[in-house]
C-alpha cells in the first residue's frame, strides 16, 4: 500500500482528499502546515506528497525547498496543489523542486492520473 503525505491546511480540502485517496486504497499521513509537513515526510517516508502552497508556518514553497536539500527526502515526488494558477507559479513550483503541478479547484481524476503516475515509477 502506498503512503501518500498531505500537506494542506484547509479542512474541507484535507477532508475530500483524504477521503477519495483512502477509497483508492491509499495510506493518508496529514500535515496542517509546512513544517509539519516536513516533519512529517522525514518521520513518515511517503511514496509521494501532495503539497498546498499556501500554508501556515512554513509555505510550500520553502517546505517542498527544503525537502528537496534533505538527503532522506529529496527522491520523494512533490506535486504542488494550488489556486494560483499562473504560469509563473507553475514555474516558481518547479524552481523549488516541485515534480509536478494542480490547480485548486482540483480535478480529481487528472489529480489521480498525476499520482498513479508517480507511483508506478517506484
Amino acid at each position: 500500500m502506498y503512503k501518500i503525505l498531505l500537506v494542506e491546511d484547509n479542512e474541507m480540502n484535507r477532508d475530500m482528499l483524504s477521503r477519495r485517496l483512502l477509497r483508492k486504497g491509499y495510506q493518508v499521513v496529514i500535515a496542517v502546515d509546512g513544517q509539519q509537513g516536513i516533519d512529517s515526510a522525514k518521520s513518515e517516508c511517503p511514496d509521494l506528497i501532495l503539497m498546498d502552497m499556501s500554508l501556515p508556518v512554513l509555505d510550500g514553497w520553502g517546505a517542498t525547498r527544503q525537502l528537496k536539500e534533505l538527503q532522506e527526502t529529496k527522491h520523494i515526488p512533490v506535486i504542488a496543489l494550488t489556486a494560483h494558477a499562473m504560469s509563473s507559479d507553475r514555474d516558481k513550483a518547479f524552481e523549488v523542486g516541485c515534480d509536478d503541478f494542480d490547480t485548486k479547484p482540483v480535478e480529481w481524476e487528472r489529480l489521480l492520473g498525476k499520482i498513479q503516475g508517480y507511483l508506478k515509477e517506484i
